[in-house]
């Protein structure tokens, strides 16, 4: 029988996992869960956010479809659309390479469709 340091009980040697610790598992695993919960920001986003988020949803669905589309004007223009849908959540989230490679996108497409 030992003493837990947390909770101060008596508890028998198999509540502790190993023979060194001072802290019962039971104790030990509270403190974990509360480090673990202290780590984690639950934060809402803003209205932009979500709008950009959806947006940029949108666009990838549209840059998906396009390929299959391609051959036609229709496949260029869904390409031309998913880059420029997929700019603003991007652009929010400030992954600046990829705002770049939505707009090499979209004015590639752009100067194709008008050639």
């Amino acid at each position: 029988m030992r003493k837990c340091n947390k909770c101060l009980k008596e508890k028998p040697d198999s509540k502790f996992l190993t023979k060194k610790k001072k802290t019962c598992k039971k104790c030990e695993y509270r403190v974990k869960q509360r480090i673990l919960r202290y780590l984690v920001h639950n934060r809402r986003l803003s209205p932009i956010e979500k709008l950009a988020n959806r947006l940029g949803y949108m666009g990838s669905a549209f840059i998906m479809l396009s390929p299959h589309l391609l051959p036609g004007p229709i496949g260029i223009k869904t390409y031309i659309l998913g880059g420029l849908l997929s700019l603003p959540q991007v652009l929010v989230a400030k992954q600046w390479n990829l705002v770049f490679v939505n707009l090499n996108v979209a004015i590639a497409y752009t100067i194709l469709f008008f050639k």
